[in-house]
């Protein structure tokens, strides 16, 4: 994004650390991973592990407890597990709204002041509260821009809990920006994406952006519904919603049909791709993971080790 989240936090104060994790936090927990990466020097005094390259990448991913307020004890049991570290974040949906607005006609340097009152009707924060971000896709043609729109006290405290603890917090993001970094081809794929009790996230990425993204209501529960469940109408009206999507990526910004529909969802994912293949030309798969919070968690780490802003 454009913009840092932390731009304005003046107060903030960089650390030294080596350890690099990512996290991805959502209203009742904060889910980190921690990658290795071996580097050269590693690789030279292993001689077992001498054909490994810096793109060597092994983790694991801790659950820790978290209520939307008690930052300070989430951070300090990271701290506890991991130690000292830099931090790439990506918040949860509950953590912020996005709002396409009209993009103001004014100087770069005004650009974020102009749209705090762009966006201030539309957003659920008092204006004196609202931390914003902004960022643009290269098809953007309709003078439209995404802007993020945080609770700023609400990132104050997370920016003091972190520095309390000794942590260095490389960057924060969101769910839609995270969506590119599951792949590394010249593809374009559509991303149907779900966080448990949460909306369904629809979005179009290639070459490492982003290029549509839409919440869909109605789906809250879907990794939890059985097979059953797929086969009798939620499939159906599953594919009606990527169809939609992909009609607007289609006719309104002029690309050409995706490549593929990724499906990042749990429960029966595997059941659902067949009955959702039957409505499109394009090939169907699911993203593995053990669990979508988890994976979130290491796409953060990953935008970290690619230094991704």
């Amino acid at each position: 994004m454009k913009n840092g989240f932390l731009s304005k936090l003046t107060f903030w104060r960089q650390t030294q650390a080596s350890t690099e994790l990512g996290l991805y936090i959502s209203a009742d927990s904060i889910c980190v991973y921690q990658g290795e990466i071996k580097t050269e020097d590693e690789q030279d005094s292993d001689l077992e592990t001498q054909n490994q390259t810096k793109s060597d990448i092994s983790g694991i991913t801790k659950k820790i407890a978290f209520n939307g307020e008690n930052w300070t004890e989430a951070f300090a049991e990271i701290k506890d597990i991991f130690g000292h570290a830099k931090l790439k974040i990506v918040l949860g949906e509950s953590f912020y709204q996005l709002i396409v607005a009209d993009k103001p006609n004014v100087e770069a340097n005004e650009l974020s002041q102009a749209l705090l009152w762009s966006v201030k009707d539309l957003a659920t924060e008092p204006v004196t509260n609202i931390q914003l971000d902004y960022f643009e896709s290269s098809l953007t043609t309709t003078g439209k821009i995404n802007v993020v729109v945080a609770n700023k006290m609400q990132l104050s405290t997370l920016a003091q809990a972190c520095e309390q603890h000794g942590f260095t917090i490389e960057g924060i993001s969101i769910e839609e920006l995270a969506m590119p970094l599951l792949f590394d081809d010249a593809s374009t794929h559509m991303v149907v994406s779900h966080v448990p009790e949460h909306d369904l996230l629809l979005t179009v990425v290639r070459e490492g952006e982003l290029f549509m993204q839409r919440r869909v209501r109605g789906f809250a529960q879907i990794d939890k519904a059985t097979a059953a469940d797929l086969q009798y109408g939620l499939a159906d009206n599953l594919s009606l919603e990527i169809q939609r999507s992909m009609d607007y990526f289609e006719s309104q910004l002029r690309q050409a049909p995706v490549g593929s529909i990724d499906l990042l969802i749990g429960g029966e994912s595997q059941a659902l791709v067949p009955l959702v293949a039957q409505n499109f030309n394009q090939k169907v798969s699911t993203t593995d993971h053990e669990s979508v919070t988890e994976h979130l968690a290491m796409m953060a780490f990953k935008a970290l080790t690619r230094g991704a802003a």
